[in-house]
């Protein structure tokens, strides 16, 4: 799958708030978290369990959250302008399991995000498994490891 790019997905993205806030960040960036959006939306589409994912904003950033699932944000941050993350809800187990799981795979913050730097290759497969245990998070929220 070839890197999307704003442009590709101006017809796709339905918020022009969420389009905006894309548009916001350097290309590099876009590239690299538009992969993670696309990423979410496929889980969704191949996956049951999945209900539609919902785009919206949330804290100024680009936030997916299926109707059985964990809110996850994608965002940059000019203070730290050669990384980008994978923010989730500090309140779940999710990085704390993904720690236990993928202990060296990940840079982690704290309970609340994975990190990764620019110059870094996106562990798509890791990442998939992660995503998929936020869109369903509260279907197996109860289950060790998050059923693991």
């Amino acid at each position: 799958m070839p890197d999307p790019d704003l442009k590709s997905l101006e017809n796709v993205i339905q918020s022009d708030d969420v389009k905006h806030t894309y548009g916001l960040y350097p290309e590099t960036i876009q590239k690299k978290l538009l992969t993670i959006r696309q990423m979410i939306f496929d889980l969704a589409k191949h996956n049951d369990e999945i209900s539609d994912i919902e785009e919206t904003l949330k804290w100024g950033e680009p936030a997916y959250k299926a109707k059985s699932g964990s809110t996850v944000r994608l965002t940059w941050k000019a203070s730290t302008p050669n990384d980008y993350a994978v923010y989730l809800t500090c309140s779940t187990t999710l990085v704390e399991t993904f720690r236990e799981i993928y202990p060296d795979t990940f840079r982690y913050d704290g309970n609340r995000a994975i990190i990764f730097s620019l110059d870094e290759t996106i562990p798509k497969d890791a990442l998939k498994q992660c995503l998929l245990l936020c869109l369903t998070y509260h279907k197996i929220k109860h289950l060790p490891l998050l059923g693991l």
